[in-house]
């Protein structure tokens, strides 16, 4: 994604990657995995193979159309070293959430930090992954959510409602480390364009890095 908003944008693109946006710096794009719904399961390896989809999505309109110039130019996509051969292009409306309230689930897990303080309060490490079922987790992602909107410039009265599904504990090396975290079902309330805006976005921290995505 940077590699396409460097070619469409690139004082975007060099503002997103180095400083990112809003009073936060928080970088407001996500994708999804590539999904090959035809492909063959086999135990332990991914399903690739055939036709298949990967979304991307940002509640930033410029980004959005930077993004649909940059990949209407382009025959391939390298994904880590394997080629994707582009067919077509669509572009997804977020749904209206006009009830101000919207039940996301997500594909790819969601990764939220804590603490990192012991019961005495002191903090013992700057790697504190969280589990949704965690006791700190529901207030720092509540907290993201709010951080979100505040970086956008939108209404920020967003709540977690309920947690309804949790998937299984899943981690992936993104560069940095292994980032754990578990897919999640969550009900949200909110001002519509709020919650159309995190729909676009994804859920929890690293969304460029593929985390949080959510299934449209």
């Amino acid at each position: 994604m940077y590699d396409v908003l460097a070619r469409t944008v690139p004082e975007l693109g060099r503002q997103l990657h180095d400083e990112g946006f809003g009073v936060h710096g928080m970088v407001p794009f996500g994708h999804s995995p590539p999904v090959f719904d035809l492909a063959r399961r086999r135990p332990g390896r991914y399903a690739a193979g055939g036709s298949g989809l990967v979304e991307f999505g940002s509640p930033l309109p410029e980004v959005v159309e930077a993004l649909g110039k940059g990949f209407a130019g382009r025959e391939l996509l390298d994904w880590g070293g394997v080629a994707l051969r582009l067919t077509g292009i669509s572009v997804l409306a977020p749904p209206d959430f006009a009830s101000g309230r919207a039940l996301l689930r997500t594909v790819t897990p969601v990764v939220m930090k804590g603490s990192g303080r012991g019961e005495d309060g002191v903090r013992v490490t700057r790697q504190d992954w969280l589990l949704p079922a965690e006791p700190e987790w529901a207030g720092y992602f509540q907290g993201n959510l709010r951080r979100k909107a505040e970086t956008l410039g939108i209404n920020a009265d967003v709540s977690l409602e309920s947690v309804t599904w949790i998937g299984p504990k899943r981690a992936f090396n993104v560069g940095q480390g292994l980032k754990p975290g578990a897919a999640v079902e969550v009900e949200l309330a909110g001002d519509p364009a709020t919650l159309q805006a995190l729909w676009s976005w994804g859920l929890g921290q690293a969304n460029a890095a593929g985390f949080g995505w959510i299934s449209a």
